[in-house]
């Protein structure tokens, strides 16, 4: 059998796109910025507060400087963040602990790469460090309900002298 060179072209141009699209994907999956979510444990789906594990939703700050930041997706609001904006101080490690007390949530930092699903009885934890002082905005990237589209929040971050004494909690 006789194989036509045109043929064995396109058979060669097949097998490199082929290999290159599974180098792409491997590079997608193993290369730099890319990191799965820290498994942040499991909380009571309908009130994750409840759970040991889970603190009330708020900022806290180790005695090391770091700053845990937990917060509750519930339709159609985050808790902090919607009603009045999660303060945190530039150049600071924010670690955020995310849960859902009812169904499954998008947590993501617009214009940014903190991103992540929020599965009821799961905590979805990340850790980000925003460089410079401004307004950031969240939003919910899974569709909740009717009101999904109106979901959103705020996180200011400031330098770390104007951080309020009051709204940060010691962990």
């Amino acid at each position: 059998m006789e194989i036509h060179d045109f043929e064995k072209v396109w058979l060669v141009a097949s097998l490199v796109l082929i290999a290159a699209f599974v180098g792409t994907i491997v590079y997608g999956a193993v290369g730099p910025g890319v990191a799965m979510v820290g498994d942040g444990g499991t909380v009571d789906a309908t009130d994750p507060t409840a759970s040991e594990d889970f603190r009330d939703p708020g900022v806290y700050v180790t005695d090391d400087g770091e700053y845990h930041v937990y917060v509750v997706a519930r339709q159609f609001a985050f808790e902090p963040g919607s009603g009045e904006p999660i303060r945190v101080p530039a150049g600071a490690e924010v670690t955020f602990h995310v849960a859902s007390a009812d169904v499954t949530h998008g947590f993501q930092v617009v214009g940014t790469n903190v991103n992540t699903m929020v599965i009821p009885g799961q905590v979805a934890e990340l850790a980000v460090e925003f460089d410079e002082s401004g307004t950031e905005y969240v939003k919910c990237n899974e569709y909740c309900g009717a009101a999904h589209h109106a979901m959103e929040g705020k996180i200011e971050v400031v330098s770390e002298s104007d951080v309020d004494a009051e709204e940060v909690r010691e962990a």
